[in-house]
């Protein structure tokens, strides 16, 4: 048995304990899910009975579409075939998928020298980056999971297969389901932020909404989780730079949110840019094979990220690119994308018995059998139809889903003497800065295939609102990151003719996503002036703050009356603004990453582990304690904080029992109320904190979340469930496990704050 320390901990795990830990994890994180793709049929075997090698090469190569090229550069210019080339390449077998393509004529001509003109006649998969929308764009996916709203996250996937298969594809390279824990990296845009539990629900949402209930059905989209894996805990957040963790932080952070999209049904994954530790994922064996296929029992595609596999040879792991391709294949990477090597080396590869005839066989097994899950073998033309193309984009409702899904994504960080939201009428506004006409960063990074002709911008946003149009003054002041000639002034006088000032200031798109790693996560200097100068004039000022990460506000801007985190919210992001502005929607959102105070404070999160010299409360308090000399180690806005134009009171907690049994259920309950004057949203969230054990723990862990809608004045009372699987963690020789003792729990408004209550696991 366990000895219980005085005040209510333990001193260590029991063997038995240890060996209990890990068959509860048995059924939670082991288990192989029913995967459609998990049995090769008849079909599948003869083909591969009948495929010369460079045919099964061919199965496992992807290259970019120049059949039809995407409009934007969306990866390195690195091997590009032309359309005639891809054709005649197809007709002879040697592809299997194209990528980031857009449109049905180009898709029918492409499949038909599949399936008409190969010998084989097998189908072309076509995928694509479809990351938050196609032609009518979400919110960027770190917006959206502000909403901290699965059905909302499932919706507008389902809404992007929609529009994106009707154009032609069948798979999307996303969600990201990397955790991100370091707001300089740029691809935080894309994730879900910083939380483990977040990312597992969301990401297993947006799987659920890419795929829909049948794969085989015309507007199905196979999802794939990526980065396979920790790509977001690259180092001092440098994009593509090296990852070093321990076992317990991968096991326990980074590749939890995978096995909830896996578990959602996900049938591919990718593997990520970065090593692990010293070995690039793309040749992980332990990584893709031990862990993914033999521990987790997954039996889809693994496809490496763009040249991934060639980049072995520059990581120094590779000995030439020959050397790249036998290690990817052997690691488990079934598809290998737009470098070519596969194409170029298995033959020589299989011949020599450098690689064996087995492995390939293998993978082109599974990416067969993926196509026969798609039902692609007995409808290759699914998805190809010019008519249900015009039909399905950019519709009304499309339009309307991006603007609701816009409101829902944007969060309420200050409303001093509330503020907001404005008047519709008798109000003289200013709009002021780079983005307050801009049509050009609203949907934010990685949105290529966006309709540009659907961007609403600011002004026309808020003008549409407003009861009189002419009431709106719009002044730029300065460019993103440049001054303009007599900027300053003309804003300065615009606010001064002004009852309230919209300053519109913060990142371009170009600042976020892929390759957009910051030092410096404060918004542009000249920007800052502006700020500075416009508050000079003791006009009131509403902060509409553009932006793909969390951002270390300062001065002016860090102090303004009301300040909105408004992202980049899609092809509808002026009217979404506008909806929340006057007051049409009711701001729900939280934060999905913290603010910082500062920028040197990154790597910043809200769960990481007390050390044995925690800081004091008090700022000015005593020295040699875990602390900056010039801030303390907190966050500005922390994560799941966020305000709306009423207030919530949480009260009554109640704990089922105060001694939780090994097999039993704790049920946590509490009463939230409207205390405010108008009807609202509220996110509660639960966290729990282990209290002693034989690894520390985070302070706090998100471990639930309810969204509550009440009228003024209306209560209701919420229940949240916990058990031991939820108490887990990577104890000893990196094995999981569950110790008695006492854990902490909070029912709260956000990641500092909330009702606390306290519970004993027993282990009995």
């Amino acid at each position: 048995m366990v000895s219980k320390a005085s005040e209510g901990g333990r001193s260590g795990p029991s063997r038995r304990t240890m060996l209990a830990g890990a068959a509860a994890l048995a059924g939670y994180a082991v288990s192989a899910p029913a995967h459609a793709a998990s049995k090769a049929s008849d079909r599948i075997e003869a083909l591969l009975a009948r495929m010369t090698i460079e045919e099964k090469a061919g199965q496992l190569s992807c290259f970019a579409d120049m059949i039809r090229p995407p409009i934007g550069d969306i990866n390195p210019l690195v091997n590009l075939r032309n359309a005639q080339t891809l054709l005649a390449e197809t007709r002879a077998g040697r592809i299997g998928v194209l990528m980031n393509g857009m449109g049905t004529q180009g898709a029918l001509d492409a499949q038909k020298a599949a399936v008409e003109g190969s010998r084989l006649k097998i189908p072309l998969l076509f995928a694509a980056d479809v990351i938050h929308g196609f032609r009518t764009v979400f919110p960027i996916p770190l917006a959206e999971s502000g909403s901290f709203d699965p059905h909302l996250c499932e919706r507008t996937a389902r809404a992007a297969a929609s529009e994106a298969t009707a154009s032609g594809l069948h798979w999307t390279f996303a969600p990201m389901v990397d955790v991100a824990r370091d707001q300089r990296w740029g691809r935080v845009a894309e994730g879900a932020g910083e939380d483990v539990y977040l990312g597992e629900v969301l990401g297993a949402a947006r799987v659920r909404g890419f795929q829909g209930k049948d794969l085989k059905a015309e507007d199905s989209m196979l999802a794939t989780p990526k980065h396979f894996a920790a790509y977001g805990a690259v180092t001092a957040g440098l994009e593509y730079n090296a990852v070093e963790l321990s076992e317990a932080t991968l096991r326990e952070v980074h590749l939890p949110p995978f096995q909830a999209a896996f578990d959602a049904g996900a049938l591919s994954t990718m593997s990520a840019f970065n090593d692990i530790n010293g070995v690039p994922s793309t040749a992980n064996k332990r990584l893709l094979t031990d862990v993914l296929r033999g521990e987790w029992g997954f039996k889809g595609v693994v496809i490496s990220d763009y040249t991934a596999d060639q980049e072995l040879v520059a990581h120094g792991f590779a000995a030439d690119d020959r050397d790249a391709a036998r290690q990817a294949i052997l690691a488990g990477v079934d598809i290998s994308m737009q470098s070519g090597l596969y194409l170029r080396y298995l033959p020589e590869l299989t011949a020599s018995g450098a690689v064996p005839m087995a492995v390939v066989d293998a993978s082109v097994r599974r990416v067969l059998a993926l196509k026969e899950a798609l039902g692609l073998f007995d409808n290759p033309y699914r998805s190809i139809n010019d008519k249900v193309e015009a039909m399905r984009t950019a519709t009304p409702a499309l339009r309307q889903l991006s603007r609701e899904a816009g409101g829902r994504s944007i969060v309420l960080l200050r409303n001093e003497g509330g503020l907001l939201p404005l008047p519709r009428s008798g109000k003289r506004l200013a709009l002021i800065g780079p983005f307050a006409e801009d049509r050009d960063n609203v949907v934010g990074p990685w949105a290529f295939f966006g309709d540009k002709s659907l961007n609403v911008d600011l002004a026309t946003g808020l003008r549409a609102a407003m009861a009189s149009p002419t009431d709106l003054i719009v002044e730029r002041g300065c460019e993103v990151e440049t001054t303009i000639a007599g900027g300053f002034e003309r804003a300065v006088a615009a606010a001064q003719a002004a009852d309230i000032v919209l300053l519109a200031v913060g990142e371009s798109q170009d600042m976020s996503g892929e390759a957009k790693s910051r030092t410096d996560i404060r918004i542009p200097p000249v920007q800052q002036r502006l700020a500075e100068a416009i508050a000079a004039t003791g006009k009131p000022v509403v902060v509409l703050l553009r932006h793909g990460r969390a951002i270390a506000l300062e001065g002016v801007v860090r102090d303004a009356k009301a300040i909105l985190a408004t992202w980049f919210l899609g092809s509808e992001m002026g009217n979404a603004v506008a909806d929340v502005v006057f007051g049409a929607v009711n701001p729900s959102a939280r934060l999905p990453v913290s603010f910082p105070l500062e920028s040197g404070q990154q790597p910043f999160y809200y769960n990481s582990r007390t050390t044995g010299r925690p800081a004091p409360a008090d700022p000015n308090g005593q020295e040699y304690k875990a602390r900056w000399r010039s801030i303390r180690n907190d966050a500005l806005f922390p994560f799941g904080f966020g305000l709306g134009y009423t207030s919530f009171a949480l009260s009554d907690l109640k704990l089922s029992e105060a001694r939780l049994r090994w097999n039993n259920t704790l049920h946590v309950t509490a009463k939230v109320a409207n205390t405010g004057p108008v009807h609202g949203e509220h996110v509660v969230q639960l966290y729990v904190r282990d209290r002693v054990a034989s690894r520390t723990r985070p302070v706090r862990e998100l471990k639930g979340f309810q969204r509550v809608s009440l009228a003024p004045g209306a209560s209701r009372e919420i229940r949240f469930d916990l058990r031991r699987d939820n108490l887990m963690f990577l104890g000893d020789q990196d094995r999981w496990v569950v110790e008695p003792g006492v854990f902490d729990l909070w029912v709260a408004n956000s990641s500092i704050d909330g009702l606390t209550g306290s519970f004993e696991l027993l282990d009995s």
